[in-house]
């Protein structure tokens, strides 16, 4: 049969001197064609035009041909998660994989939509950013042999491979920074309790303050979804309060946003009325008025990992389980102040 372009299989199989079970090894990426042959099959490729038809192929391959990756993620609004994506999608393609997506926007009945949908496609493997309830949607998928890499966080009592920030150390130096520029009163924004992310950076959060000898209170450590509408009214909550905070430290990029637009809102001037720093270096830190300081961390190099330990667990299924925790980096703009108060 034909591809789009009008091109067979057997065309470039013709032309090359091989037969067609040659060229769809080579298209397959089969090691076991010799390099000369494997190069000028795919020269008569590139020649022809030809486009193999990724139907077909699924139709005839078993799972670990199909070169398709599912990826699950919980919010595609959020800049980290598309930062992530461009470094799984550059390597994957790298590798003659396609990804598909599934925005599962924080909910579990979406989340058991997108994985049906994704086993039906006859995708290879998953990645996958866990949310609460996830834990025998991801275990099952191991279970039936999938190859899954976790993103940004783990899950429990479930083995794969995981890739993510330390984001303990990136909150409590985010908290450290805070207090050496002279603010004790500081708050913090955080995402949904239930997620591992979270915990991790309200415990770095609590661990600069003990440092310090500042005591924790905890009516300025809110809480509740990870996203813009919650940095807005949380931010109000705080900013409300008879004593309020004199700094704000938010645990991602939506929050900040959210509590950004109320500070700006009531025309409080930062950092003189109010200092913040946010976990999540964003492409438009620079941009605000006055720059953010941040907590970076490269949702880039977090995919392109990713993608990197999903073709090896593809590849051996029975290689160890690996969790690489790469370091986040505070980047000191003006949000907080500018001179160090302590050594």
């Amino acid at each position: 049969m034909a591809n789009q372009k009008g091109v067979s299989l057997k065309e470039v199989a013709d032309k090359a001197g091989v037969s067609t079970a040659t060229v769809s090894r080579v298209i397959n990426s089969k090691t076991v064609v010799k390099g000369e042959t494997e190069l000028r099959v795919q020269k008569v490729i590139k020649q022809l035009g030809y486009r193999p038809n990724r139907v077909a192929q699924r139709l005839r391959t078993t799972r670990g041909a199909s070169k398709l990756i599912g990826l699950l993620i919980p919010d595609i609004q959020n800049p980290f998660y598309v930062d992530i994506i461009r470094g799984i999608e550059q390597y994957a393609y790298a590798r003659n994989f396609a990804i598909v997506i599934g925005n599962f926007s924080q909910n579990e009945e979406r989340q058991k939509f997108y994985i049906e949908i994704l086993k039906s496609e006859s995708v290879d493997a998953f990645i996958v950013a866990p949310f609460p309830g996830m834990n025998d949607y991801v275990k099952e998928l191991v279970e039936e042999g999938y190859a899954v890499v976790c993103i940004d966080r783990g899950l429990a009592n479930v083995d794969l491979d995981v890739v993510k920030v330390d984001n303990f150390q990136g909150a409590f130096d985010a908290v450290e920074h805070l207090i050496k520029v002279g603010h004790t009163r500081i708050a913090h924004i955080s995402g949904n309790a239930l997620i591992p992310t979270t915990m991790e950076r309200i415990s770095g959060y609590e661990a600069a303050l003990n440092k310090y000898g500042i005591p924790i209170d905890r009516e300025i450590v809110i809480g509740r979804n990870s996203d813009h509408q919650s940095g807005v009214e949380l931010s109000a909550r705080l900013l409300d309060m008879p004593n309020p905070p004199s700094a704000i430290f938010t645990s991602n990029n939506l929050l900040t946003l959210g509590a950004l637009e109320t500070i700006h809102t009531r025309g409080l001037k930062i950092p003189e009325q109010v200092a913040i720093v946010g976990f999540d270096d964003m492409y438009w830190s620079m941009s605000l008025n006055p720059p953010l300081t941040a907590v970076r961390q490269s949702g880039f190099e977090i995919g392109r990992i990713t993608i990197e330990l999903l073709h090896q667990r593809i590849a051996d299924p029975a290689r160890p389980y690996v969790s690489i925790v790469l370091k986040t980096e505070l980047i000191v703009r003006n949000s907080c102040g500018y001179k160090l108060k302590m050594a």
